[in-house]
């Protein structure tokens, strides 16, 4: 098996389930190294993810943090560099998805939404280029979503926040290259979120043009493939089945 990323060290944020750990394992099967974070995931589910990505023969450990707190991301990127003396590949996966129209946005839920859909990547990336930087090289892969491309009047704040992700993949992608590259994912239907009924998941994710819109490790080997190619940079790859191109369905 290939391990392109052999002897690199990857963050991914939101990574002890879900999604964020199966882009965490993909890494992990390239070569990589994980610090995982988590925010309120059980122990015994933390330390689950930690035995399997150390099935891949790699060194993996967690960090838990509260991304909406402003100290969080320098203590991540702090963390990563006294395990393991540096830190080549971060993904931001973590995110809230809160459903409200417009009118019904609070400050707190603005606030809060943006604090860790926005803020936390972006300081994140911050403290991680400078490290990369230092090292010459590195890679910041985002996690958008279909609201980072069509409105979702039901997500109306959720939708703001991942746009401007896009906007931060692009504007970084400039401002840190040649040493950093800087790419995004957005997934799509890969997994029914807690709060929504079967019948509406159900609804959404046989809509895509290609009647599939992947699943978990389809959009983690978009992840791994965008860490691994050294042309690619500012690139917004959807991983999809087409979802992206028809009107939105959300209710």
């Amino acid at each position: 098996m290939q391990r392109e990323l052999e002897g690199q060290v990857a963050l991914v944020t939101g990574s002890a389930r879900r999604l964020g750990k199966a882009i965490a394992l993909e890494l992990a099967r390239a070569g990589s190294d994980i610090l995982i974070h988590y925010g309120s995931t059980a122990e015994e589910v933390v330390a689950e993810t930690l035995n399997e990505l150390k099935q891949c023969e790699v060194r993996a450990e967690a960090k838990q943090a509260d991304l909406s707190q402003a100290e969080a991301s320098e203590d991540l990127v702090q963390c990563a560099v006294e395990r393991w003396g540096r830190l080549d590949i971060l993904v931001n996966s973590a995110a809230i998805f809160q459903k409200r129209e417009l009118m019904e946005v609070t400050r707190q839920d603005w606030e809060r939404t943006l604090a860790i859909n926005l803020s936390a990547p972006f300081f994140l990336s911050q403290a991680a280029a400078r490290i990369m930087k230092q090292n010459g090289r590195g890679t910041i892969i985002h996690l958008g979503d279909y609201g980072s491309l069509q409105p979702w009047p039901n997500y109306a704040h959720h939708g703001i926040s991942k746009a401007a992700l896009i906007m931060l993949t692009r504007t970084s992608a400039l401002s840190l290259a040649p040493e950093i590259r800087v790419n995004a994912v957005i997934p799509g239907p890969v997994l029914r979120p807690e709060q929504m009924a079967e019948e509406a998941w159900s609804k959404i994710s046989q809509s895509p043009p290609l009647a599939w819109g992947g699943d978990e490790r389809s959009v983690a080997k978009a992840v791994r493939f965008l860490a691994s190619h050294t042309a690619i940079t500012g690139a917004v790859l959807p991983v999809d089945g087409g979802h992206s191109l028809t009107p939105p369905k959300w209710r």
